[in-house]
Parts: C-alpha cells; sequence; structure tokens
C-alpha cells in the first residue's frame, strides 16, 4: 500500500480527472511528466486496460509528485483489491457497488461511482461517494447537472463519457464539480505520432478553458 494519499487541494487546482484507458506502458511513462507540466493533477488509470496494476505503481513511483493517481472501471471487489494493492490514491466505477463503496469508505480512499438516475446518484452519494461520476453525460448534456443540483445542491457531480473543449465550461457553468475526460484529452493521433509538444499543448487547451 502506498503512503500517498489523494490531495483534493490538488484536484481542485485543475478538476479534471483524465482517464488513460488502453494506452502502452511506454506511451504512459512518456504522457505522466507532460500533463503534469501542463498543469493538470489527476489521472485515472483503468482497470481493463494492459497491465494496469504495473502503470499506477509506476506512476505512484516516479510521478506522484504533484499527481493524483487512481484506478478506474473498477466493478468488483478483485478489481478494488488490485487497485488499492497497486497503491490508488482514488477509486472510479462505471456502476454502482455498495460493496465496493463501503470499502473506499472505510479505507477513507475517496471513490467516484458512476450513477445515471436522480435516485442512483443520491445512493451513491449516501454509501459515502467523494464525487459522483454522471456516466455517461452527453446523452443529457449540461442542463442535466443543473436540474440535478437544483434539489439536491450538496451533491458533487463528475460528468464524464463525451466531455471535450467544446462543452466542458458548459458543464462546470451548470454547477459541475469536475469533469472526466478520456479520449478527448488523450488525442490517439498525437501519442501514436509521438507528438509530445502537440500533445502538451493540446493538454495545456483544457487547463486554459477552466480559467476562461
Amino acid at each position: 500500500m502506498s503512503e500517498l494519499t489523494f490531495s483534493w487541494e490538488l484536484f481542485q487546482k485543475t478538476p479534471i480527472v483524465g482517464i488513460i484507458r488502453n494506452i502502452s506502458m511506454e506511451d504512459v511513462v512518456k504522457i505522466l511528466p507532460i500533463y503534469r507540466e501542463a498543469g493538470l493533477t489527476t489521472v485515472e488509470i483503468t482497470m481493463n486496460t494492459p497491465d494496469a496494476t504495473e502503470m499506477i505503481r509506476y506512476a505512484l513511483e516516479n510521478e506522484s509528485e504533484g499527481l493524483n493517481i487512481g484506478a478506474g472501471t473498477v466493478c468488483t471487489k478483485d478489481d478494488l483489491d488490485q487497485a488499492l494493492e497497486a497503491g490508488a490514491q482514488f477509486i472510479v466505477t462505471p456502476i454502482i457497488n455498495k460493496k465496493v463503496i463501503k470499502s473506499c469508505v472505510k479505507k477513507n480512499i475517496p471513490i467516484f461511482p458512476g450513477a445515471f438516475t436522480p435516485t442512483e446518484i443520491y445512493n451513491a452519494w449516501t454509501l459515502g461517494a467523494g464525487m459522483v461520476k454522471i456516466y455517461p453525460a452527453t446523452s443529457l448534456g449540461p442542463e442535466y447537472i443543473k436540474d440535478l443540483k437544483a434539489p439536491m445542491n450538496q451533491l458533487k457531480l463528475l460528468p464524464t463519457g463525451g466531455v471535450g473543449l467544446e462543452n466542458m465550461s458548459a458543464f462546470l457553468k451548470a454547477g459541475a464539480n469536475g469533469l472526466g475526460i478520456g479520449g478527448q484529452l488523450f488525442d490517439k493521433k498525437l501519442i501514436q505520432e509521438q507528438n509530445w509538444e502537440g500533445l502538451k499543448a493540446h493538454f495545456r487547451q483544457f487547463v486554459q478553458k477552466l480559467s476562461s
């Protein structure tokens, strides 16, 4: 287990959870320092990515200064045990698994479970979620976040799925507490071309959008 813990302060500085899915270990090694230099602070490595646990371990050993490093797509208690053993500082799930949520709450590990309907979202929150991941977010758009927050403004919401440069401001304006961004952030073409300068400039656009 890692002694390093999730920093809300770091997350709030740049409230984006970058989702690394199906990117190779050698590319992740190159991407993490660029990600941090661009001003991003929180990264999630999905458990269905080959070598996910090695990536989490590597990230914590080599890149944890100024980065929150977590595990995503945690669906079962087994996924959770592997993620925590690798040292994940926070957990993201696409679904509500009570066992997984309660286990994280007990261990004081922030968990952002995925939910969609108002009832699911409220249930995830009452079980002790640090934020609730609204997934898939784009099918209902920013208005949905606004509608949810009207009667339940205590909820912390993390819309994920289809969030990108063109709609991120609208989601934040609607009351989102953070944004989960995968493919739009980790541009496949730039990564394939090993265009690290281009990727850093691309990352920076997201950071700039937050302050605009």
